[in-house]
């Protein structure tokens, strides 16, 4: 560093310590606004931070729920397709002459009364003829005959 030449009088001050700034008080005013802008500015990302938060665990909290209702209703129809199994066994063995589908067709139509019945209490109105019963056995025999034949290995 170069040595500064030497002034003939007066004083040189090259450093000096600031303790107390006062500016005028819009200058105080402005920097105040700017601050608090700031804050406010942080403060709604935080919130909105906060509120995805929420409604990504709200979501994966749903999601897991429909889930384990899933998982509920798969074991409650494989514990009802099981007992049919055994029910239809059972009285095709004690019933001399009835036939599987027999036994399924008298199932249905126990099942179709008891719609019937949860329907009626209900002040809700459903169409009943035989025709109806008749179309419902032939819609859910297709269905399993479909489902068995995909099931199939070729």
């Amino acid at each position: 560093m170069q040595p500064f030449p030497p002034q003939e009088y007066g004083y040189e001050i090259r450093n000096t310590l600031v303790t107390d700034l006062a500016p005028d008080a819009r200058v105080k005013a402005s920097m105040n606004e700017i601050n608090a802008s700031r804050r406010l500015k942080e403060a709604a990302a935080h919130k909105a931070e906060a509120d995805k938060t929420k409604q990504v665990k709200g979501a994966e909290a749903e999601a897991e729920a429909r889930y384990l209702s899933g998982l509920g209703v798969a074991r409650q129809r494989k514990a009802i397709v099981a007992g049919l199994q055994e029910s239809v066994a059972e009285f095709s063995d004690e019933v001399e002459g009835a036939r599987p589908k027999d036994v399924m067709d008298v199932l249905l139509l126990s099942q179709y009364f008891d719609t019937l019945s949860a329907v009626g209490a209900n002040n809700l109105f459903l169409e009943h003829d035989p025709a109806t019963v008749a179309a419902l056995q032939a819609s859910v025999g297709k269905s399993f005959l479909k489902s068995s034949e995909v099931a199939k290995p070729y």
